[in-house]
């Protein structure tokens, strides 16, 4: 447990040795830590040390006592996750909602960040996807009455992903409450208040603009959420950086295909970030080449 901003406690998970270099992985919206469970394991593996967190209002952090999922809010938990463990300069990773708080942290240089991985996420989202995943979130307020519903409901959201044969991993997308019934590890806070695309595409596109550390821009082929227009302006706002298209992957990447999405990661930390060897060389991770 870290403490974020105004007292907020903030669940995480680590992999890896403490001495290797520092990778903060931060989920999207509705996620939890687990959605990096893969990815943490596999950087942990190659030398990193990676650390998930819950964002505030998720999984097993707190809730905000005030409703404050803002932005600001998001990267000043950031920084306290990052204070706490020194002030190392980190790798940051992050997907959706996580991305856009990487993305502000280092664009208006709150964190002096290594290098960026953003997964799905650009100044310009599509208003259709957007809409798609709120509706998602909003729906079955009383709960579920069991974990076969909820598997019916994230197959009806994710069609094209293959419905998971033991059920118990969704317990940890879920809690059991009082009454019975699973209801979703969220805040239904988060979703007050409807979301300003035009002012966070303005902000977005400074931050875009303003990078300057090596930065990763990873799309789910099939997302419906980061569209190839939105790709091609985030690549003339920051051009210095790299794309990568994850076919068959939809707006979760690294869920939708972790095996691709790690090496893809990986691959670009060994030449961005590199783990040091004993004689102070980079390792080639994993094999792979330039």
């Amino acid at each position: 447990m870290w403490k974020g901003s105004d007292g907020v406690r903030l669940a995480g998970d680590t992999w890896g040795h403490p001495d290797g270099p520092l990778v903060v992985l931060l989920h999207g919206g509705g996620q939890t830590r687990h959605a990096w469970g893969g990815t943490g394991e596999l950087l942990g593996k190659t030398g990193y040390f990676a650390l998930a967190y819950d964002a505030r209002g998720h999984g097993d952090s707190d809730w905000s006592p005030d409703g404050d999922y803002s932005q600001d809010a998001l990267v000043r938990d950031l920084k306290c996750v990052v204070a706490a463990l020194g002030g190392r300069r980190p790798v940051l990773v992050g997907a959706s909602m996580g991305g856009g708080t990487s993305l502000v942290a280092s664009g208006e240089r709150h964190i002096d960040a290594h290098a960026l991985i953003l997964v799905d996420i650009v100044p310009y989202t599509e208003p259709a996807g957007v809409a798609r995943i709120h509706t998602f979130m909003q729906q079955s307020p009383d709960g579920f009455g069991s974990l076969e519903e909820v598997a019916d409901a994230i197959s009806q959201y994710r069609p094209t992903q293959s419905r998971p044969r033991n059920l118990d991993g969704l317990s940890k997308n879920v809690r059991l409450c009082d009454d019975g019934r699973y209801r979703w590890h969220w805040d239904p806070q988060f979703l007050a208040g409807p979301i300003d695309l035009r002012t966070r595409h303005e902000r977005f596109s400074a931050c875009a603009r303003d990078l300057t550390l090596p930065t990763l821009l990873v799309r789910g082929g099939s997302s419906d959420v980061v569209s190839e227009a939105g790709v091609r302006e985030f690549l003339e706002l920051c051009p210095h950086s790299k794309y990568v298209n994850v076919a068959e992957a939809g707006h979760m990447v690294a869920g939708d295909r972790n095996d691709v999405f790690g090496k893809a990661a990986v691959q670009f930390l060994s030449h961005n970030a590199p783990v040091a060897s004993h004689t102070g060389s980079p390792v080639n991770l994993l094999g792979l080449g330039a």
